[in-house]
């Protein structure tokens, strides 16, 4: 007989309790197991079967039921096509690793009206345009609404087609007839699966729905985009539930009253990770931004102290950006240290560093930081420009305009090197830089030669230091 059967699934991490809990002992969090009714299934039925039971539905028509079920020697594989689908954006295609792999599923996330939805309403009308048919799956806007959009994007292709549904099973049939080139999911919160009696949303809809979509990509070959909104913890879909099961993990940054969209590469399993490509948010949409260092650095203001270049990598690609400090005299008795845009917990080691290591009597003074273009800087390197700031503004001297500074800062003080020295000085050197303040180091001869090599060693000069205390000496001397 069949058997209805309950389990208590938390929102936060999607552990499964027999009984209700307090505190969910797999995250610790309060309050957050719901009741959920399995639907009911015969004993008798193999379990994957009763897991994947949409599978024998629409998707088996798409190709699901090709797969095979049995053991394949590696020999006996056949490849796929290494040939990529170019999305129509060089910037989004380096975050890509070269373009959309077939049968992948890629996890585009980011805050709500950051740009997600404009974003691959782009990409869909620039693939419909130059390869095939593009399902756009909305579940949060109806098709009147995005024809209003496309409009204002200047998109008006033939072979984009618009479905306002949240239906897991009306969009598995609408893609084994369609036969896209492309399926876009905005956005998976919304998407439900009738066989689940939670809400739409919830980890168990969410990764349920997302489980299946993945399985109707890879047995079709048919590149999928999904997107995920961020809540409050920074998180996409309440846990990182689809991180694991996504091929491709993208975040869409950015500060929502500037102009500026950093597309990052969290996860890629046909690509490297942590590069970025840059947009900027204009009335048509996003466009790329080709040179993104000479953009953001077009209003740096030579005169004032308190202002530093740094050279980040972000993924193989170096950029430089300003970085400001303020350093005043604290009024309230407690000091106050405010970051934007740089980790906080560093911050604080650098204002130690300073103090024990530099002699700066930063103890009874507000240190505000901020990178320009709202943008958040993690690499290490950049810890000397940070630094270098807040001593230009604690002594009211300025720093160089013609001066880019790289290094990381040790606890004693010390400078470490950085990877790929030697990208980061030519990219400085092409965008004026005449010096470039840079760990001593055995790689500091090797990046002269370089630079000597490509023409740049009378442009632009490499200048080592040991320590902090020296460094700082140079770049405010």
């Amino acid at each position: 007989m069949p058997k209805s059967r309950t389990r208590f699934v938390c929102q936060q991490c999607g552990g499964e309790q027999t009984k209700w809990l307090g505190r969910c002992p797999d995250c610790g969090a309060w309050n957050t197991l719901e009741e959920v009714s399995l639907p009911e299934t015969s004993a008798a039925a193999p379990a994957p079967q009763r897991r994947y039971a949409l599978l024998t539905g629409a998707a088996a028509t798409a190709g699901a039921s090709a797969a095979p079920t049995v053991p394949q020697p590696l020999s006996q594989v056949k490849a796929l096509s290494h040939e990529r689908l170019s999305v129509g954006y060089a910037e989004m295609d380096r975050v890509l690793g070269g373009g959309l792999v077939p049968g992948s599923l890629t996890l585009v996330g980011g805050e709500p009206g950051i740009g997600k939805s404009t974003l691959l309403l782009q990409v869909s009308g620039s693939i419909a345009e130059r390869v095939g048919p593009v399902l756009y799956v909305s579940g949060e806007e109806s098709s009147e609404q995005i024809k209003m959009r496309a409009e204002r994007l200047e998109i008006s292709g033939e072979r984009l087609y618009l479905l306002a549904t949240v239906e897991l099973e009306v969009i598995c049939e609408a893609i084994a007839r369609l036969k896209p080139a492309l399926v876009v999911v905005d956005s998976i919160q919304t998407v439900f699966a009738t066989h689940l009696t939670s809400a739409p949303g919830s980890i168990s809809q969410v990764r349920e729905c997302t489980l299946h979509l993945m399985q109707v990509a890879k047995s079709s070959h048919i590149p999928m985009f999904i997107i995920g909104h961020v809540t409050k913890e920074g998180t996409v879909a309440g846990p990182k539930a689809l991180e694991h099961i996504a091929d491709c993990v993208l975040y869409l940054e950015g500060e929502r009253y500037h102009t500026y969209r950093l597309l990052r590469g969290v996860k890629n399993r046909f690509g490297a990770t942590h590069e970025v490509g840059v947009f900027e948010m204009h009335g048509e949409g996003l466009q790329e931004v080709p040179n993104p260092s000479a953009l953001f650095l077009s209003e740096h203001p030579g005169a004032a102290s308190g202002s530093a270049v740094v050279v980040s990598m972000e993924g193989t690609r170096p950029l430089l950006v300003e970085v400001q400090a303020l350093v005043t005299p604290s009024n309230f008795g407690i000091a106050r240290c405010t970051a934007n845009g740089i980790e906080h917990n560093r911050l604080l080691m650098l204002l130690a560093v300073l103090t024990k290591r530099v002699g700066l009597a930063l103890g009874n003074h507000d240190v505000y930081t901020n990178v320009v273009g709202g943008f958040t800087l993690e690499e290490p390197a950049v810890d000397l420009g940070v630094a270098a700031a807040i001593a230009s503004s604690y002594r009211d001297r300025r720093i160089p305009p013609d001066l880019a500074l790289i290094g990381e800062v040790g606890l004693s003080g010390e400078l470490r090197p950085v990877s790929r020295l030697g990208l980061r000085v030519r990219e400085a050197a092409k965008l004026g830089f005449k010096r470039c303040l840079v760990p001593a180091s055995g790689r500091t001869e090797r990046v002269r030669r370089e630079l000597e090599g490509a023409g740049l060693a009378e442009e632009c000069r490499v200048i080592p230091a040991s320590t902090l205390a020296v460094a700082l000496e140079i770049a405010l001397h």
